[in-house]
C-alpha cells in the first residue's frame, strides 16, 4: 500500500497540472452551487495543463454584471469574467469564449435551475437624439417656408405637390433627421435655400428659380424639433427615390 501511494505521489507531482500554481476564481453562490464550475474547471485543465479552482479571494472574479467580458447567460444574468494581467488568466477567457469552451458550457445541466447558455447576444442600447429646438416655432417655420411643396400636417394637407413626399412620409425613414439637416445641400432644395453663415451666396448669374427659403441655424433645429414630434406615416413600403 505504502508504494501504490508513494507511485501516486510521484505522478501528480510530475504531472502538468500539479506542477502549475493554482488559480482562484471568485464566483457568486448561485453558479457554485449549481456545479457548473466542478463541470468546466477540470475540462479547462485537462486541455490546458492550467489549473483553475474555485476560491472566493481568487484574483480572476466571476460577476452577474460588469466590469469584465460576457462569458456565459443563466435566466436574465449575464455573468462577466475580470481578469488580471496574468497570460494564464486571459487563456482562460480565451477557452471559455473558444468553440470548444461554449460547447461545454451548453452541455451542461443542472439538476436544480435554469441552464446556462455561452452563445448569446448582449441588448444593444441605442441612445435616442434629443432635439432641443422650439417645437412650436418649428411647426410655424415648416409651415410657412417647407409647406410650399410638402405636406407638413394637417393644416396644408391638399397644397403639397405630389412629387414631393409629405413630412410624416420622411419621418419614417430611419435616416429622417439626417435629411432634414442637410436638406439644403440635397436637389432640388440648394437653388433656393439660404442658411446663413453656412451656405454661399446666390450666384447672380444663376438666380433662385423660385422665392429663395432663407433660415438660421436656430431655425433649422426648431424645424427638426417639430419633425420629430411628428407622427411617422405607416408606408407598408420603403419610399422609392428616383
Amino acid at each position: 500500500m505504502r508504494a501504490l501511494l508513494l507511485c501516486l505521489t510521484l505522478l501528480l507531482s510530475s504531472s502538468p497540472v500539479a506542477a502549475q500554481d493554482t488559480i482562484g476564481l471568485a464566483a457568486p453562490d448561485d453558479v457554485v452551487d449549481s456545479g457548473l464550475l466542478q463541470h468546466i474547471l477540470p475540462r479547462f485543465s485537462l486541455k490546458t495543463s492550467i489549473r483553475v479552482v474555485h476560491e472566493p479571494s481568487g484574483p480572476m472574479i466571476l460577476g452577474p454584471s460588469p466590469p469584465g467580458e460576457p462569458v456565459f447567460r443563466r435566466g436574465g444574468i449575464t455573468y462577466h469574467l475580470r481578469i488580471g494581467d496574468d497570460p494564464r488568466h486571459q487563456r482562460f477567457l480565451d477557452w471559455l469564449r473558444s468553440g470548444v469552451g461554449k460547447s461545454t458550457i451548453d452541455a451542461y445541466l443542472p439538476e436544480q435551475g435554469q441552464p446556462f447558455s455561452a452563445r448569446f447576444q448582449l441588448p444593444v442600447t441605442v441612445n435616442a437624439p434629443t432635439f432641443n429646438g422650439d417645437v412650436a416655432r418649428g411647426a410655424r417655420l415648416s409651415l410657412q417656408h417647407c409647406g410650399r411643396c410638402h405636406v407638413v400636417g394637417p393644416e396644408n394637407r391638399l397644397n403639397g405637390l405630389g412629387s414631393a413626399p409629405s413630412f410624416a412620409a420622411l419621418r419614417s425613414l430611419p435616416d429622417w433627421a439626417a435629411r432634414f439637416e442637410q436638406f439644403f445641400v440635397r436637389n432640388p432644395h440648394g437653388a433656393f435655400t439660404q442658411i446663413v453663415d453656412v451656405t454661399p451666396p446666390f450666384d447672380p448669374a444663376r438666380p433662385p428659380p423660385i422665392a429663395p427659403v432663407e433660415l438660421t441655424l436656430d431655425d433649422m433645429d426648431a424645424i427638426i424639433a417639430h419633425v420629430a414630434r411628428t407622427r411617422a406615416a405607416n408606408l407598408g413600403a420603403p419610399l422609392a427615390f428616383q
